[in-house]
């Protein structure tokens, strides 16, 4: 009996031990990596809105490093390239004369800690050294990284640690300096490189400063090394007893002359500034920043994995982005120099409403980004005969049009146009900030209606929009797509309601064409995704925009209709993560939980990269990290799930809508002005 007591007592704990696991077991802040393979490693990014740091497998190392609105002609396209910067952080470290690498270390193992924005590494070498790094990019100090290394010897060692400065490639007119500056309390040396890009129109510069524990005057010396014309390093030794622990720092700098006139000097002085910070003032301030970004969280009950995920796709939309920044967002952030750096309609439709909740601030410089292009695009229309403007397909520094020529999308996917029109709207709405409305959102609006007034063609009492590319991107020069005049129609709508607020005359041949604008329908009923349309795969979500986000078709009837049907028209492979998501949000509305589940988890779970669940664009893996297909599944969590999106007013309301079967509870908290939190159950 009392073997049987103990086993059941036994059997107790276990299943309370799992419980709890499955609450808190699965750690929702930090993913870790062990068993690191290069040849299965997706790095993860470290950002802070100004700089992305990629990681590596190989110990010490970062992958890419990326300084945003740094743009060259380099690479495919003749267009405006994103550009990788220096590597800052690139330590050679060897130990008893052998330099340490993969193939010599033991028991490594890396982890990104989503709540503090850092990342860690930590292995054995051989028996006489265990070694723990990690890397932050300081969210306070926009240009500035940070690096602390840790050496534990077991036996008496000499370690020598080199940090590489290596002229990036495409890069070009390389020049090096080494300096040390000398107040009379500190030693500050700087390691310093000042590169020009493909074009010479950009000039880079990099700049890194050892920090050490000692007392001034008793700090290692530096050794200075310059290798070639490409790299040169600054290296310091030091001896350890058995048993004895030395940490140290390096602070690093990346600036370009797309952010200021004189780059060298600047980078010299910040890392001169955050050296003499202190690392744990710096440490401090940068986790009070990210505490204060994390006001805005989802909070998922029974689904552990789940949770991490999206505190993962939040971390890294809050990361790749920064508020009172000139720079928008590219559908792979900071994490590489996919799609070219370029700005899309992406950022207007997936990733601006889950910032717009949670950061508004943040999303401020999103639609201010296209406000400082609006001459840009009132030229674009001019010069393709159009009035108003006309916003590029794809955008960069100058907002001119840099999409490469062979893309039709560039000549003719014209919604992007009202695109930046809905941010700018729900900008306005979500904040009520009459003066910006007045200053930047109505000169937007305005333009972007007489663009369209120019655009489209009248043919008896209704209105057209002919020979467009389709949101739907494998419909090409087709006619009246659904998802193009809706927007249009939006556009004028909301043009016709800001004039309204600013007490300006509204324009009726606006409302007489949005109410006039052309929609069909095919024999089944469903709506027509455009004029040619006969049941052809497509690529992307279309039709169903118009049921969420849009907002124009709102009947159950025809949203089901519609979502029934186009869901069976999107192929498996190489499908975008954001058109499942929209599926899914739609699902959830219409109280079909476990279908929205399906669809949730299809639109992003394939497409996780190893060893981190970096979120590519489809399941082949390309283009990590995919923010664009973040904000999607983001927006079926906030909008779908948790119910929470805006009233017809503006203000934000909840609506009872399907959660997933065996979630408990979701709460969405820190939305909008006011900080407000929302939960939703499930019915019992």
């Amino acid at each position: 009996m009392h073997h049987f007591s103990t086993i059941y007592i036994r059997i107790q704990i276990l299943l309370l031990f799992c419980f709890f696991s499955s609450l808190f077991g699965q750690n929702s802040w930090v993913i870790e990596a062990g068993n690191i393979d290069p040849k299965r490693y997706t790095g993860i990014s470290v950002s802070n809105g100004m700089i992305g740091v990629v990681s590596s497998p190989e110990p010490m190392k970062v992958s890419q490093t990326i300084l945003a609105g740094v743009y060259d002609q380099y690479g495919r396209g003749r267009t405006s390239n994103f550009l990788s910067g220096f590597n800052l952080l690139d330590l050679n470290l060897t130990i008893d004369g052998a330099l340490v690498n993969l193939n010599n270390i033991s028991n490594y193992k890396q982890k990104l800690d989503i709540k503090k924005a850092a990342f860690s590494g930590s292995f054995d070498y051989k028996d006489i050294a265990t070694v723990a790094y990690n890397y932050i990019a300081i969210r306070n100090l926009p240009n500035n990284v940070m690096l602390n290394v840790s050496i534990k010897a077991k036996k008496n060692i000499t370690f020598r640690a080199e940090n590489l400065l290596k002229q990036p490639a495409g890069f070009k007119d390389n020049q090096q300096f080494y300096t040390e500056i000398t107040p009379p309390h500190a030693k500050i040396p700087l390691l310093t490189s000042l590169a020009k890009s493909p074009t010479g129109s950009i000039i880079m510069a990099a700049s890194n400063t050892f920090v050490f524990p000692e007392k001034h005057g008793e700090q290692p010396k530096i050794i200075y090394n310059k290798k070639d014309n490409e790299q040169h390093t600054m290296a310091f030794s030091q001896e350890l007893q058995a048993s004895q622990t030395y940490t140290f720092s390096l602070i690093g700098t990346l600036i370009s002359s797309a952010q200021v006139k004189d780059p060298l000097n600047y980078a010299e002085r910040l890392s001169i500034y955050a050296g003499l910070q202190g690392i744990e003032k710096i440490k401090t301030k940068h986790e009070a920043e990210w505490e204060k970004l994390w006001e805005g969280d989802i909070q998922i009950e029974g689904d552990p994995q789940v949770q991490q995920d999206v505190h993962n796709m939040m971390y890294h939309l809050y990361s790749f982005s920064r508020e009172r920044s000139d720079t928008s967002l590219s559908p792979v952030g900071l994490s590489g120099v996919g799609y070219n750096g370029h700005i899309f309609w992406d950022t207007e439709l997936f990733m601006f409403k889950p910032l717009l909740f949670f950061k508004p601030e943040i999303a401020k410089s999103l639609v201010d980004y296209r406000f400082n292009r609006l001459k840009a695009a009132e030229e674009n229309a001019r010069i393709y005969g159009y009035k108003g403007a006309m916003y590029p397909w794809e955008s960069a520094v100058s907002g001119e049009e840099e999409t490469p020529v062979w893309a039709l999308t560039g000549t003719y996917e014209h919604h992007i146009t009202g695109d930046v029109a809905f941010a700018a709207w729900h900008y306005y709405m979500f904040t009520k900030d009459v003066e910006w409305l007045k200053e930047k959102g109505w000169p937007i609006l305005e333009k972007t209606a007489k663009f369209w007034e120019s655009r489209i063609e009248k043919k008896g009492d209704k209105y057209h929009i002919l020979n467009v590319v389709a949101a739907d991107e494998w419909a090409e020069n087709v006619d009246n797509n659904a998802y193009t005049n809706a927007i249009a129609k939006l556009n004028f709508e909301y043009a016709n309601k800001a004039a309204k607020i600013l007490n300006l005359p509204v324009n009726n041949t606006w409302k007489n064409i949005a109410d006039n604008l052309i929609f069909f329908k095919m024999e089944n009923g469903v709506t027509r995704e455009h004029d040619s349309y006969t049941g052809q795969k497509i690529k992307q979500a279309d039709v169903n925009l118009l049921a969420y986000p849009l907002d124009i078709i709102n009947s159950k009837e025809q949203i089901l209709k519609d979502l029934l049907y186009y869901q069976e028209k999107v192929p498996q492979e190489k499908t975008p993560a954001m058109t499942k998501s929209i599926f899914a949000l739609l699902h959830s509305r219409l109280g079909n939980g476990k279908e929205a589940y399906k669809w949730f988890k299809e639109s992003y779970e394939p497409n996780l990269q190893p060893p981190f669940r970096v979120l590519a664009e489809t399941a082949e893996g390309d283009n990590p990290y995919f923010i664009t297909g973040a904000g999607g599944t983001l927006q079926a969590v906030i909008m779908g799930f948790a119910g929470v999106d805006f009233g017809s007013d503006g203000a934000i309301i909840q609506t009872k809508n399907a959660l997933p079967p065996h979630w408990k509870k979701i709460t969405v908290k820190g939305i909008g002005m006011q900080k407000q939190a929302f939960s939703n159950a499930p019915l019992r």
